[in-house]
């Protein structure tokens, strides 16, 4: 059964709690839609860049089929966070993971509007993809 009446979001995020309802939040208020489904792993912007273990990216590629296929998602948010277990590196390299990963899904998922989000150690979500640029900074 489809529940198009409402309105569906996809996240790729990690599984720490403390930035599932922060994303959530934000896109709900941000994207006009009603429900986040949720994919979570550890690092999954590690794990995709990498590309070391297939299961778990073909298991994120299936979860986002299901996600447009019977809710509709029209958005897909790749998300990273301060403060990763699975994935401790630096907030910048986390942003060009994020950047990489979209990247990477595009090429499956060219249907589907990307968004990068960082979540800071405030627990802050922060649009990193894709950025605007400014005319007079071309």
């Amino acid at each position: 059964m489809t529940y198009n009446t409402k309105h569906f979001a996809t996240a790729v995020n990690c599984i720490d709690g403390r930035v599932q309802l922060p994303v959530i939040e934000y896109l709900k208020s941000n994207y006009d839609v009603d429900y986040v489904d949720m994919i979570t792993e550890t690092g999954p912007i590690k794990i995709i860049t990498e590309n070391v273990d297939s299961s778990k990216i073909e298991r994120i590629k299936r979860l986002i089929d299901l996600s447009i296929v019977k809710h509709g998602s029209k958005h897909v948010a790749v998300v990273g966070h301060h403060d990763c277990a699975g994935n401790s590196v630096e907030k910048e390299t986390q942003i060009e993971q994020i950047e990489a990963s979209i990247h990477i899904l595009k090429q499956v998922y060219e249907e589907v509007e990307f968004i990068g989000i960082w979540v800071d150690e405030t627990f802050q979500p922060h649009k990193v993809y894709p950025l605007k640029t400014s005319v007079m900074g071309l």
